[in-house]
């Protein structure tokens, strides 16, 4: 078969390691893909979000099977139309993608299908949202109703910053027409999980529950990132909150969108919320996510393309799903200044060192190559991920591996995985 990933992060770099191990693949293409994807396949420059490119670049070129990495082009439409044109893909259709690129869907779709979630209301006037969180009890959760790169969603500890919130998204659109509407929602208290599923539109199987850090500091502080690492299985995900999680959220999402219509095929990603009273969905992608996929796909034995093509043919069930019985912590590199504004084009030193401990990978998520350098080109630069027998293990892998790596003012977090070092 001939491959072609779409996108060129971490996540897509972690597809791309993985699918290239599968013995249906002849060859594999990523575009646009990064210094560190070029390395195990071959990359092409077409913009993620040129989905009539893509589409012709699949025809012209025997592409067998596109899967989709960002979120972008599915809310886009990249499904629909690769469809249209009899190419098969590894994505949802627009419509089904609503469940990500539409919290006000979402929302409205959870409470019709008696989905648990946080109380929530909706606005698209900028003053009245104000007049609200004014007579409003602290914390308090406001979200834009559109993709914003995981930056989207505020908690709001007091007035001062729920106004800077709503004035932000709604006022000066700081995420463009995404902050037109919001949504506020009833601060959830608990421990989060990201639980992922691969689905047919019928049924679906899970892959290994993740934590993601969205914080740009230790401890939980600074503004909300795109995710600064990760780690997997979640050691709270035991075989109760499976069940509860696959009968009260996946499968009535699954037929919910299957019920009006947009049956989801892919990867349904639900952050949940686990508190007191069972799990509740914080929100939902419709896409691996990242940097979870970075540290979930080391951790699986099977072969991720078949199971794919068993989705795609309405077979979820019948796909082999094995684990290695290992625990995995990523660590996100980023630039100084990320979230916000930083420098790209450091040259990185140390990539190369300690290439051959089998526990240790690095995904490369904003990275070029300038000559025989390579050099930094984004936020979120490297994912380095340890594997070991126990969280502990694992993170001395990964952070061994990232004091090896130096580019000009990287910086990342040090505490990933330490809550669980004795799991």
């Amino acid at each position: 078969m001939n491959v072609l990933i779409v996108g060129g992060g971490g996540r897509e770099h972690a597809l791309a390691w993985k699918i290239s191990q599968s013995k249906y693949v002849d060859e594999l293409i990523v575009a646009p893909g990064n210094a560190g994807i070029a390395n195990i396949a071959k990359t092409v420059d077409i913009p993620q979000d040129d989905i009539r490119g893509l589409a012709n670049f699949a025809e012209h070129n025997n592409i067998d099977l596109t899967v989709v990495g960002p979120e972008i082009p599915l809310a886009d439409g990249i499904a629909d139309y690769f469809a249209h044109r009899g190419l098969a893909v590894f994505g949802p259709t627009q419509a089904a993608a609503r469940i990500e690129s539409s919290k006000v869907f979402a929302k409205e779709f959870m409470r019709r299908f008696h989905i648990p979630t946080a109380g929530f209301l909706i606005y698209d006037n900028a003053e009245q949202a104000i007049k609200f969180v004014e007579e409003h009890e602290f914390p308090i959760v406001i979200k834009t109703d559109g993709l914003a790169g995981g930056k989207g969603s505020v908690v709001a500890k007091n007035i001062e910053q729920a106004r800077d919130a709503i004035v932000h998204m709604m006022i000066e659109r700081t995420w463009g027409d995404s902050g037109k509407t919001v949504v506020i929602e009833k601060f959830l208290k608990g421990t989060e999980i990201s639980v992922l599923a691969m689905t047919d539109g019928d049924n679906a199987v899970f892959l290994q529950p993740a934590q993601d850090y969205k914080r740009a500091y230790d401890g939980n502080k600074g503004p909300n990132t795109g995710g600064m690492g990760a780690i997997a299985p979640h050691p709270l995900f035991d075989d109760e909150l499976r069940q509860i999680t696959m009968d009260e959220i996946i499968m009535p999402t699954i037929e919910g969108l299957k019920y009006l219509g947009s049956p989801f095929k892919g990867i349904l990603y639900a952050g949940l919320m686990i508190t007191k009273n069972g799990p509740k969905v914080l929100e939902f992608n419709c896409r691996f996510g990242d940097p979870e996929t970075q540290v979930i796909l080391p951790l699986l034995k099977s072969d991720l393309l078949e199971m794919m093509l068993f989705a795609i043919e309405g077979k979820i069930l019948e796909a082999d799903v094995e684990w290695h019985n290992k625990k995995g912590v990523c660590v996100v590199m980023a630039s100084s200044g990320y979230p916000k504004r930083y420098k790209k084009g450091y040259p990185i030193a140390g990539l190369d060192r300690g290439k051959t401990d089998s526990n240790i990978m690095v995904f490369h998520s904003g990275t070029t190559q300038r000559g025989d350098t390579i050099i930094t080109n984004g936020g979120r630069v490297l994912n380095v991920v340890g594997l070991g027998d126990n969280f502990a293990a694992a993170s001395r892998k990964a952070y061994s591996k990232v004091k090896q790596i130096k580019f000009e003012k990287a910086f990342y977090r040090f505490d990933i995985g330490s809550a669980y070092k004795k799991r």
